[in-house]
C-alpha cells in the first residue's frame, strides 16, 4: 500500500510518502511545503492545496495518514494548523484516498513504543525503518514520514 503521512502546518507542513508492504516500508518522497509568513492565510492555503494536489498526483498514495491536532500553546497556532488540517482533509477526500487520522502519542507508540519519546528518538526511528542513510530534514518531514509508517504498521501487524 502506498500512503502518504501529512504534519501539518501553514508554515511548514511535512510530507512523506512510503511503500508498506509484507512488514516492510520504503520511502518514495518527503519533503516540506513552506508558506511565506507574511502573505495572506487565505494564499497560504491555496499553496497548500496546490502543492499538495501536484504531490498526490506525482505519487499516487491510496491512503492519507494525518496527524491529529493534540494541542496547542497557542491558540493562534492551533487556530491556522487547524485550517491547514481542514485543507489537508479535503484535497485527500477529492483526490478519493482513505483518510486516517492518528494522536502524536499513536504516532510515538507506532514507530518508538513509547509513547513520550521526543522528536530526535522519533527522527532516528524513522531513518533505521526506512534505512535511510540520514535523519529525513526538516523535522517536519521525519514526522509526516512517522505519520504514514503509524498506519503501515496498524494495518500490517
Amino acid at each position: 500500500m502506498r500512503i502518504l503521512g501529512i504534519d501539518p502546518g501553514t508554515g511548514i507542513l511535512g510530507f512523506g510518502v512510503i511503500e508498506a508492504s509484507k512488514g516492510k516500508a520504503q520511502m518514495v518522497d518527503a519533503g516540506v511545503i513552506r508558506t511565506p509568513v507574511k502573505e495572506d492565510d487565505a494564499v497560504r492555503l491555496m499553496t497548500i492545496y496546490e502543492e499538495l494536489t501536484d504531490i498526490i498526483a506525482s505519487t499516487r498514495p491510496t491512503i492519507m495518514s494525518v496527524e491529529k491536532l493534540f494541542f496547542a500553546r497557542n491558540v493562534t497556532t492551533a487556530m491556522t494548523v487547524a485550517q491547514a488540517r481542514g485543507v489537508v482533509l479535503l484535497t485527500g477526500r477529492q483526490a478519493g484516498l482513505t483518510i486516517a487520522e492518528y494522536t502524536p502519542l499513536q504516532i510515538k507508540m507506532a514507530v518508538t513504543g513509547y509513547g513520550k519519546a521526543d522528536k530526535k528518538q522519533i527522527q532516528e526511528m524513522v531513518r533505521v525503518i526506512l534505512g535511510l542513510q540520514e535523519v529525513p530534514k526538516p523535522d517536519d518531514c521525519a514526522d509526516a514520514l512517522a505519520a504514514a509508517l503509524t498506519h503501515a504498521q496498524t494495518f500490517m501487524a
